[in-house]
C-alpha cells in the first residue's frame, strides 16, 4: 500500500501496487522509467527517509511525498500499535553510511516528532532525518561534513 500527497495540498491518495499494471525500470542512480496505460513517465527520488519510510519523488514538473506501508505496518495501525516504541527514544542512529551535509539543530533545542534534525548523504541521495519523538536535544556527537557508519549515535535526546 502506498499513500502519495501532492507536496503543495493536503489531499492523500492510497494506492494498492495489485490494483494498476505498471512497467518500473531503474535507468540512474536515483531515477526511474516508469510505463504506465502506454504512457512514458521519469520518476526522480529527491530524498529518501528509510526510518519513517517516507520518500520525495518528482515526475514531470510535480514533487510528490509517498509513503510506504508494507502488510505488518497495516496490521499493527489497524490493531492500535502504530504508536509502539516510539515512547522512549534516547537517541538518533545512522540508519546507513553516509556524509553528514547538514545539521539542523543545535544541544538545548526542543525538536517535535518527525521535524528534520539533519541530512545524511547515502549512494548519492539526501537523506532526510527527522526527530523519532518530541525531545530535547541533549547532545550531537558528530561534526557537520563529517563520515558516519551505520548505527553511529549521532544526536542523542532527552524525550518530553
Amino acid at each position: 500500500m502506498y499513500q502519495i500527497k501532492h507536496q503543495s495540498k493536503e489531499d492523500v491518495l492510497e494506492l494498492d501496487p495489485k490494483d494498476f499494471n505498471w512497467d518500473l525500470v531503474q535507468v540512474e542512480d536515483q531515477a526511474f522509467h516508469i510505463l504506465y496505460q502506454n504512457r512514458s513517465y521519469t520518476a526522480r527520488v529527491i530524498a529518501a527517509d528509510y526510518q519513517s519510510k517516507s520518500f520525495e519523488i518528482r515526475i514531470g514538473q510535480n514533487t510528490y511525498c509517498l509513503g510506504a506501508k508494507d502488510r505488518f505496518d497495516l496490521l499493527a495501525e489497524r490493531l492500535g500499535f502504530e504508536k509502539v516504541g516510539a515512547a522512549k527514544v534516547n537517541d538518533i542512529k545512522a540508519p546507513m553510511p553516509g556524509l553528514l551535509l547538514d545539521l539542523m539543530v543545535e544541544v538545548g533545542q526542543e525538536v517535535k516528532k518527525d521535524e528534520a534534525v539533519l541530512i545524511l548523504e547515502a549512494m548519492k541521495m539526501e537523506n532526510v532525518i527527522k526527530a523519532p519523538a518530541d525531545a530535547i536535544i541533549k547532545a550531537i556527537k558528530v561534526d557537520k561534513g563529517a563520515a558516519v557508519e551505520k548505527n553511529q549515535v549521532l544526536i542523542e535526546l532527552d524525550p518530553l
